[in-house]
């Protein structure tokens, strides 16, 4: 059975450095720092008090009281974004045979205010068992995606993916394999974060994995830089809507890139130690360049998971060299979480949309607060360091990995290259 051709007709975000996908990437292009103190919550007990917050959010411009209610921000995050994809993409559902239309979401976490701030009534209010009738819907990360097909009567494969900091590019990579296979027309894929909570902070404080460097926290997040100490903690959502190509070219849909290939792998090594030499990050990138039937040297752009940690940064480094060999002086890396943050798992979705936009734009965003390449790092590689470049992209390659081992490598195309 031949595969059938996947393409992007819609992009839809909500992040730190911009509340819609325009004002996104106007800020990455000029190297924007999201990153501010912490205003959720007291940061006085605290090892990291900052993060990358989304700016002026009112839930109220987007939803009624009665509808947030039911919703904890992840949620919330997830269907102003999809919303603006399905705007961007002109599509109509009530023209569409909703059967052939899905939606799959994603997150690593999921409805972890509503989780805290319900233990927290149910421990501060005598211990009464009368929790929310809410609780656990708001809690479910599936939850996200049974509101985006209820608010427009899609009725084809709809499911949650959870992979850790993978999770939304293994959204799109189902969402990908399921029209390649003929099963949907469209699908709405995507994912949405919500953690900068005091579990959230508190959590990966213990694991030692965020920057503690709150007297300079605009430069904190700072990928493949020799005095990284951590990740910033990001929040928001992405949405790309996947479409058939015949399918899209009939209802003369815009077509932003051509899903070439993607590749998924497991490392089978540590919960949250990627390994040394990134063999599973190898595995991933080598499967979505033969998915897509290309060659190593046809790559104009990677577009890094680069987090800004000591291990998963030069795991990465170590893995690319070893796909591309020489090839990779040739291509242009960048790590857009050193303007957002790690928005763990929406990072495939915002970071697809980052991959996505130099095809069409023939701009390349920055890697900001890169001062000094690691030692360890081969200096002739381009990291795009501080400042966007120009240049004619027509594959970009966007890399995502989480704890537990999940590698995620999604390659997109120009159209008709």
């Amino acid at each position: 059975m031949d595969k059938k051709k996947v393409v992007v007709t819609g992009i839809g975000s909500i992040t730190p450095i911009g509340n819609n996908v325009k004002e996104y990437w106007i800020s990455l292009i000029n190297g924007k720092s999201g990153c501010a103190p912490i205003t959720y919550f007291n940061t006085k007990k605290y090892k990291t008090k900052f993060a990358c917050e989304l700016k002026n959010y009112d839930p109220s411009i987007f939803f009624s009281k009665k509808e947030r209610r039911k919703l904890d921000p992840c949620a919330q995050y997830g269907i102003v974004a999809s919303e603006e994809a399905i705007k961007n993409s002109g599509i109509n559902f009530f023209k569409e045979k909703r059967e052939r239309v899905g939606v799959i979401w994603a997150s690593g976490i999921g409805g972890l205010l509503n989780l805290e701030e319900s233990i927290s009534d149910y421990v501060n209010g005598g211990r009464s068992p009368r929790f929310s009738p809410f609780f656990i819907p708001k809690m479910l990360i599936d939850i996200t995606a049974g509101f985006i097909s209820m608010n427009y009567g899609l009725h084809g494969p709809n499911y949650a993916t959870v992979s850790s900091c993978a999770s939304s590019s293994n959204a799109i990579a189902d969402a990908y394999h399921l029209i390649c296979l003929g099963k949907a027309d469209i699908m709405v894929a995507g994912g949405s974060e919500a953690a900068i909570t005091q579990s959230g902070v508190g959590g990966f404080n213990a694991l030692h994995a965020l920057s503690t460097r709150n007297e300079d926290y605009h430069t904190a997040s700072r990928p493949f830089d020799e005095e990284r100490d951590g990740f910033v903690l990001g929040e928001g959502a992405g949405c790309l809507i996947l479409e058939e190509y015949k399918h899209a070219q009939e209802r003369g849909a815009n077509i932003y890139a051509e899903i070439g290939g993607v590749g998924m792998s497991g490392d089978a090594y540590h919960i949250t130690a990627p390994h040394p030499e990134g063999k599973g990050i190898v595995l991933a990138m080598k499967t979505a360049i033969q998915d897509a039937g290309i060659k190593c040297e046809d790559v104009d752009h990677i577009n890094s998971h680069g987090t800004s940690t000591q291990l998963g940064d030069l795991a990465e480094v170590k893995a690319i060299q070893e796909v591309f060999k020489k090839n990779i002086y040739n291509i242009d890396i960048n790590s857009t979480k050193s303007m957002t943050g790690h928005l763990l798992g929406a990072a495939g979705a915002i970071e697809a949309i980052a991959s996505i936009l130099p095809l069409t734009k023939g701009i390349i965003p920055p890697t900001i607060n890169l001062f000094h390449i690691d030692r360890n790092i081969d200096p002739k590689i381009n990291f795009t360091p501080n400042k966007a470049i120009k240049k004619e992209v027509k594959i970009s390659i966007c890399n995502t990995f989480g704890f537990g081992g999940h590698n995620v490598c999604i390659l997109f195309k120009k159209i008709n290259v």
